[in-house]
C-alpha cells in the first residue's frame, strides 16, 4: 500500500462524527458488558496460578474489525473503566491508563492488518495479534510493577526468576483461554455472521477489503509507533501508581460491602441497557 493510500485510510479511521460517537458508545457498552460478566465467572487456583476467563475478547475485537475506527478500539478499554471500574467502585486513577493505552493501540494496530474480510486465517491471525500483543506488553508492565513494589527483590534467592516464569506461564494460559477459546474460535463464527449486516444499521459502509490481499498491505508504521510509545507510557503510569507518588484519584466506594456481591449485576444491566438504547436509536436514524 502506498503512503497516500495509507494516509487516506488512517484519516477515515480517525474521523469523528455523529455516527462515530454512536459506534463509540455502542462498542463501549458491549465491551463493558463482557468485562462485567467475566468479572463474576469463577477462577481456579492451580498452584500459584489463577486460571479463568480473562475476557470474552471476541466481542470487542469483532466490533473493532466491523466498524474500523480508532474510536471503536478506544471504546474497548473505556468499557472496562466505565462499567466495571467506576460502577463497581474499583477506579484507581493512574492504574486505568495501562489498559487504556495498551488495549486501544494494540487493537488499532491489529485491525489495520485485516485486509481481506473473507480470509478466515487472516481473521484468526488478527485476533491473536490483538490479544497477544496486549498480553505480552502487559506482562512486562506487571513484572516492572513487582520489581518496583517489592523492596530488596534481589535479596530473595530465585524470586526474580520465579516472577518471570509465572508471568510467562500466565501469558501462555491466557493466550490459550482468552486468545483461542474465547477469541479466535467464536470470532471465526461471529464476524462472518455480522459483516455487512450491522454496519449499515450504524450508518456505516461495510468493509469490503481486497480479495487475496496480505496483512503486510495493512501494516502501518504510525500504528506500530503508537504501540511502542504506549508501552513506556503505560509502564510509567503503572510505576507511579505502584510507587505511591500521591498522583492517584481513587474512587473506591464500599458498594460491595454495603450491598453484597449481587451489586455486580448493576453494571451488567446498565451496560446492556445502554447498548440496547444506542442500537435502537441507530436503527431508527439509519
Amino acid at each position: 500500500m502506498c503512503m497516500s493510500e495509507m494516509a487516506t485510510e488512517n484519516t477515515n479511521w480517525f474521523s469523528f462524527g455523529q455516527r462515530d460517537m454512536t459506534v463509540f458508545i455502542f462498542v463501549m457498552s458491549l465491551s463493558g458488558l463482557q468485562y462485567a460478566i467475566t468479572e463474576v465467572l469463577p477462577e481456579f487456583d492451580v498452584g500459584p496460578l489463577e486460571l479463568g476467563v480473562g475476557d470474552f475478547i471476541f466481542i470487542p475485537i469483532v466490533l473493532v474489525l466491523l466498524f474500523r475506527t480508532f474510536w471503536a478500539a478506544l471504546a474497548v478499554p473505556m468499557g472496562e473503566i466505565v462499567f466495571e471500574d467506576i460502577l463497581l467502585g474499583d477506579f484507581n486513577g493512574l492504574g486505568v491508563m495501562e489498559d487504556l493505552l495498551l488495549v486501544s493501540t494494540c487493537f488499532f494496530f491489529a485491525a489495520l492488518l485485516f485486509q481481506d474480510p473473507k480470509n478466515r486465517r487472516q481473521l484468526a491471525a488478527v485476533v491473536l495479534i490483538a490479544e497477544g500483543l496486549n498480553e505480552f506488553l502487559a506482562m512486562f508492565v506487571d513484572i516492572g510493577k513487582v520489581y518496583i513494589g517489592v523492596e530488596e527483590l534481589e535479596a530473595v534467592p530465585g524470586l526474580p526468576e520465579s516472577i518471570l516464569v509465572l508471568e510467562g506461564v500466565d501469558f501462555i494460559t491466557q493466550m490459550v483461554i482468552t486468545g483461542i477459546i474465547f477469541g479466535v474460535i467464536p470470532a471465526l463464527y461471529l464476524y462472518p455472521k455480522l459483516h455487512g449486516k450491522i454496519e449499515p444499521l450504524m450508518g456505516m459502509e461495510p468493509y469490503k477489503g481486497t480479495r487475496g490481499a496480505s496483512m503486510v498491505r495493512g501494516f502501518s508504521w504510525k500504528a506500530a509507533l503508537a504501540v511502542l510509545l504506549a508501552f513506556p507510557l503505560a509502564f510509567g503510569f503503572a510505576a507511579a501508581e505502584e510507587a505511591g507518588f500521591g498522583l492517584n484519584i481513587v474512587w473506591e466506594p464500599e458498594f460491595m460491602d454495603a450491598y453484597g456481591e449481587m451489586f455486580i449485576v448493576i453494571p451488567i444491566v446498565v451496560a446492556a441497557l445502554v447498548a440496547i438504547v444506542v442500537w435502537q436509536r441507530a436503527k431508527h436514524s439509519a
